[in-house]
């Protein structure tokens, strides 16, 4: 998937915009040497294996996007494989906004953070339902919290990533993460 998330978000109206702001000429260099899109490879992998939660982006059929926080243990959303990623979703309010949309419009965007190490992944593709017990495969190797009630599961076709500037992210830690730090 070389080059695609520049490919896939940087339009003309965005590229018109990165020339009259100065950066376009670094973007061009970049996606010709092939920097800053790949397959998922280990950087990514430990990223997303150390997330406990995650935002994801998706599409009403009349065009509004539409962003939902999904939030549960350490790996909820799971690395299937270089371009393939997953997760369990549990009964919640039953709204149902996400997976509507993905029935319709498949493609989604993933935002995920690291507040204290001030670093965000996001990645786009093409996303997927599968109902529990149609691929024992994928349903195995995800990480459910014990005793929810697993609805669905979310498969997602990687298409593109991008790792995002540190600048503007403030440092927000958890509980667990200030007493771990208080003890040192």
């Amino acid at each position: 998937m070389p080059h695609t998330f520049a490919k896939v978000l940087f339009s003309d109206p965005v590229k018109k915009l990165q020339k009259e702001y100065g950066s376009r000429a670094t973007y061009e260099r970049m996606t010709a040497a092939g920097l800053g899109e790949q397959a998922l490879g280990p950087d990514e992998s430990d990223f997303i294996a150390l997330r406990d939660s995650f935002y994801i982006a998706t599409v009403t059929p009349d065009g509004w996007p539409y962003i939902q926080h999904r939030g549960g243990p350490l790996g909820i959303l799971t690395m299937i494989d270089k371009s393939t990623l997953a997760f369990a979703d549990y009964s919640g309010n039953k709204q149902y906004v996400t997976t509507g949309n993905l029935s319709v419009n498949d493609r989604f965007a993933l935002f995920l953070m690291d507040y204290p190490g001030r670093t965000r992944l996001k990645i786009i593709g093409h996303g997927r339902i599968l109902k529990p017990g149609e691929n024992p495969a994928i349903e195995s190797r995800l990480i459910t919290e014990p005793g929810a009630h697993v609805e669905c599961i979310f498969v997602l076709d990687v298409v593109g990533f991008d790792w995002n500037c540190s600048q503007h992210i403030t440092p927000r830690y958890t509980r667990e993460e200030l007493e771990i730090a208080a003890l040192h």
